[in-house]
């Protein structure tokens, strides 16, 4: 999700006549898209703020702005920890950056502006993007959820739904431009509809997106357990493009953990949920966020943890040391887990996945597997000859590379090895389908200026300061 607002941001400010710049080149804007999930993405900006001070010292009227969940969190604390910064706005107001830059350079003074409610809904912004062949799009934003651990209800605010003709004309013109991939996104997308009092419209809108001609493979991110249901189940099962794949978040394997969470399900729930999608697409890849040492966790409760790693048989997971996030509930529970416990039972849990993802992907080999070949992921590399891209079902695969294969192609070939994060597929290619996606890459490959638009995560700094990335 933060990935696509940035996407609007460097829209934005393309729209408002900003041009990008080389890597090497010190820019006149530097734009932070921020995270509020975990506690490193504040030291991360506070740390590249910090890089950046002496570069603008030296540089009459650049300016840094800082966006996004942790504006949202720390506000008018951002200028006070770091004066040298030029705009602050929240998750509620992106749309406002060119006008707070332009009202910042003419009062000669940091613009501080942040909404408690969303302005626009994001998607009617323009959008800067970054792939060919993929696109993100926004059902909804926000979330009704109250778990204890979370930040992003506060600072993302209340669900708000788009209506699904919105969302399929947004997709159908992806498609036009030569998109073979859409992942749609919100906060909980299975909850989508409750808007407009429609609890089956996430189904509906799947079963939707089958019928754009064109529209190749249809992701989404994340549901809740909580509110997944069969229809939407059947809708994957039954909907060809939909892919074999779903990431559905845990957290905990706890029942008590879950409780203290106010996750709203319990384990043998999820576990049921995931009996029920392998019965329906017994090669469905599943993948989950996982939380360690959350407040009160016992041994007898991260042993649950694993019972459920081990049932469940996931291809990835997202895995975190609980820390605290100020303004959670969470953040004042007693019986905060000490920092060495957290970090074995975190240990234990990582070796435990890798075992159980090398033995899923090694169920992989000698199949074959239908590959989007992707950019960044899709660079040939010298040493290998490999090129990259992403199964069906999400999985990487690094593949053998042949003259004239493209990001944005399909190529089909077999896997020849596992790992724990990825496939090899060293043999020959057994199919490799031009696309127009791949067109369209290998035009921009052939016009593209240089540089690195301003307002994604990496944004041009002068050496030899560090790539700055979006926190988080």
């Amino acid at each position: 999700m933060n990935v696509h607002d940035s996407e609007r941001i460097a829209g934005l400010l393309e729209d408002a006549g900003y041009a990008p710049v080389n890597p090497d080149e010190t820019a006149d804007i530097v734009v932070f898209n921020t995270c509020a999930v975990r506690e490193n993405a504040d030291n991360k900006l506070y740390g590249n703020l910090g890089h950046l001070a002496p570069v603008k010292k030296n540089r009459p009227g650049m300016q840094i702005a800082v966006g996004g969940c942790l504006a949202q969190k720390d506000q008018g604390d951002i200028v006070k920890k770091a004066p040298w910064v030029d705009v602050v706005f929240g998750t509620h107001n992106i749309g406002s950056l060119p006008a707070l830059l332009e009202r910042s350079r003419h009062n000669k003074s940091a613009e501080v502006e942040l909404l408690e409610s969303l302005e626009v809904f994001p998607s009617t912004l323009p959008t800067k993007r970054d792939s060919t062949y993929a696109g993100w799009v926004s059902i909804s934003v926000g979330c009704n959820n109250t778990c204890t651990f979370c930040i992003v209800p506060a600072l993302r605010g209340k669900e708000k739904d788009r209506r699904p003709g919105e969302v399929l004309a947004e997709v159908e013109a992806l498609v036009a431009e030569g998109v073979l991939e859409v992942t749609l996104l919100g906060q909980n997308v299975n909850s989508y509809g409750v808007e407009f009092g429609d609890r089956f419209a996430f189904g509906k809108l799947l079963r939707a997106c089958g019928s754009i001609e064109g529209l190749e493979r249809v992701r989404f991110t994340s549901p809740h357990p909580k509110d997944f249901t069969d229809d939407v189940i059947a809708a994957m099962a039954e909907t060809p493009n939909v892919c074999p794949q779903l990431h559905m978040p845990l957290q905990s394997g706890s029942d008590a953990v879950l409780k203290a969470m106010k996750r709203s399900y319990r384990s043998d729930k999820y576990l049921g949920i995931i009996e029920k999608v392998r019965a329906a697409m017994p090669h469905a890849a599943i993948t989950t966020d996982i939380i360690v040492g959350f407040p009160g966790e016992t041994e007898e409760d991260f042993q649950e943890t694993l019972r459920v790693v081990r049932e469940a048989r996931f291809s990835a997971a997202f895995t975190f040391q609980y820390s605290i996030r100020p303004g959670t509930p969470a953040a004042t529970m007693p019986d905060q887990v000490p920092k060495a416990v957290v970090q074995d039972r975190y240990n234990r849990l990582i070796a435990e996945l890798e075992q159980i993802m090398w033995d899923e992907n090694k169920s992989q080999v000698g199949q074959t597997v239908e590959v989007l070949v992707a950019v960044g992921e899709g660079r040939k590399d010298s040493e290998t000859g490999r090129m990259s891209g992403r199964a069906r079902d999400g999985r990487l695969v690094h593949f053998t590379a042949r003259e004239g294969v493209r990001p944005g192609d399909i190529i089909e070939t077999v896997v020849t090895y596992a790992a724990p994060h990825h496939l090899n597929a060293d043999g020959e290619i057994l199919s490799h389908r031009k696309t127009r996606a791949g067109d369209a890459w290998e035009a921009g490959k052939a016009v593209k200026t240089k540089g690195t638009m301003l307002g994604l995560p990496s944004v041009g700094v002068p050496a030899p300061l560090p790539q700055v990335n979006a926190c988080g």
